[in-house]
């Protein structure tokens, strides 16, 4: 079983994903994590319920009515953040809860819509085969360097260790 978060950072970076899921812990103090924190806990201040725990399994943002809701800061990382959501619908479909998505970029004051189709199942349970062979790797895929790199948690460790080679 994949977190929520372990989804998105399949989407995101593989190495990341490997570091996260090892315990090795870089995000609690980088700026860009606390200020999605702070957001998470003053959007949409009327919603009772938020932070839900399913099954002990993955947490979701809010869960209304027919939907279920991701509060993100801003849509650069859209693509993860979508697969993010198919993953919830997923794993509630599973158990016969059939919800739609959607993302709110509060910053940006917009919303997406995620509605889960069969081939984006098939694509989640590929994703989590491909994420359970990562993590069996004794250590992390090597270093790829993308666009964001530099905005990063894990941006001087990756590149601190680069930098030792």
């Amino acid at each position: 079983m994949a977190s929520g978060v372990q989804i998105h950072y399949y989407k995101v970076c593989k190495r990341k994903l490997w570091l996260f899921s090892k315990g090795i812990g870089m995000e609690e103090e980088h700026e860009r994590v606390i200020e999605g924190k702070i957001l998470h806990e003053r959007a949409y201040p009327r919603l009772n319920e938020r932070e839900i725990l399913i099954d002990n399994e993955f947490k979701l943002d809010v869960l209304e009515d027919e939907y279920v809701r991701e509060i993100k800061v801003s849509s650069k990382m859209a693509e993860a953040d979508r697969f993010q959501m198919l993953y919830y619908l997923y794993e509630l479909k599973k158990r016969g809860m059939y919800k739609k998505g959607l993302i709110s970029y509060t910053k940006e004051r917009k919303t997406e819509e995620v509605i889960l189709t069969e081939e984006d199942e098939q694509k989640i349970e590929e994703a989590r085969k491909d994420i359970y062979q990562i993590l069996q790797r004794p250590s992390p895929p090597s270093l790829k360097r993308l666009p964001y790199c530099s905005k990063c948690a894990y941006y001087e460790f990756c590149y601190a260790l680069e930098g030792d080679e």
